[in-house]
């Protein structure tokens, strides 16, 4: 369900009045925060509204995307806003479906230069929040008791912060135009590790799945750009951590147990 507050044409048009939309379409793929594609003439944009209280977070989303895309990156700018909703950027490209070797690629020189910008910055949060995992586990404990044996690990993740990640660079979150990635939602980034960023974007485009040729495909190419290197041994550790840390979060907020054991097999 992408779409949690409904709006038409004609509110859209009160808000954003010069840009005469002809059209809106609802997307499917959010989860949490409203998003539609909308069209003016020969032109679409993404329009969103955040369902939840953070107007500092925004703003220093903002301020974050002005940065990266003035660096080179092909990331959406916010170009207006009005009554709480949100215009950005589209970028071109299609979701990938089935990943090649050139994906990986990609997403690598992405993230090391990503990882360029943001090495030592700051953010208003952390990725990983241990007393949101105590309390996440708590809960899991209570309710879905065989998966809270299976991610009693992540009781012990204490990451060291590098800087600011996206921290949720899954598939839906990005585009391709041929070989060219192009990445959004960087509402969640925050303060974190860049292997643990690195192994989220891993687990979203199906490495487990290739026993270690997409794993060392990035590291190869990651490591000729990025601040610091990552080793084999402690991106792999940071994927199963990512795949423990999103299972939780999916059967706390969303009940979603199937999810949960893809992201654990």
């Amino acid at each position: 369900m992408g779409v949690k507050t409904a709006i038409s044409l004609d509110e859209l048009n009160e808000l954003f009045d010069s840009y005469r939309f002809t059209s809106l379409v609802e997307t499917t793929s959010g989860i949490i925060d409203t998003t539609y594609i909308v069209f003016a003439k020969d032109k679409s944009y993404i329009l969103k509204k955040y369902e939840r209280a953070i107007s500092q977070k925004i703003e220093e989303d903002s301020n974050l995307l002005d940065v990266l895309k003035s660096c080179g990156l092909n990331v959406p700018k916010c170009i207006e806003s009005s009554h709480n909703w949100y215009l950005y950027e589209k970028l071109e490209g299609l979701q990938p479906t089935h990943i090649k070797s050139y994906h990986i690629q990609a997403l690598a020189r992405f993230l090391a230069k990503l990882h360029q910008h943001t090495y030592k910055k700051e953010s208003l949060q952390n990725v990983i929040e241990q007393d949101e995992i105590s309390s996440h586990l708590n809960y899991a404990k209570a309710n879905f008791f065989s998966y809270y044996k299976k991610l009693q690990f992540l009781k012990k993740q204490n990451q060291k912060s590098d800087g600011i990640i996206h921290g949720d660079i899954f598939k839906d979150n990005t585009v391709f135009n041929g070989t060219k990635i192009g990445v959004f939602d960087f509402i969640d980034s925050a303060c974190g590790n860049f292997a643990f960023d690195a192994a989220v974007a891993l687990v979203g485009f199906d490495a487990k799945k290739h026993k270690g040729s997409f794993v060392n495909l990035f590291l190869n190419t990651y490591n000729q750009n990025a601040p610091r290197k990552l080793s084999k041994t402690e991106l792999l550790e940071s994927i199963e951590t990512a795949c423990g840390f999103y299972a939780l979060k999916r059967i706390v907020n969303f009940k979603n147990t199937k999810t949960a054991k893809e992201l654990l097999k």
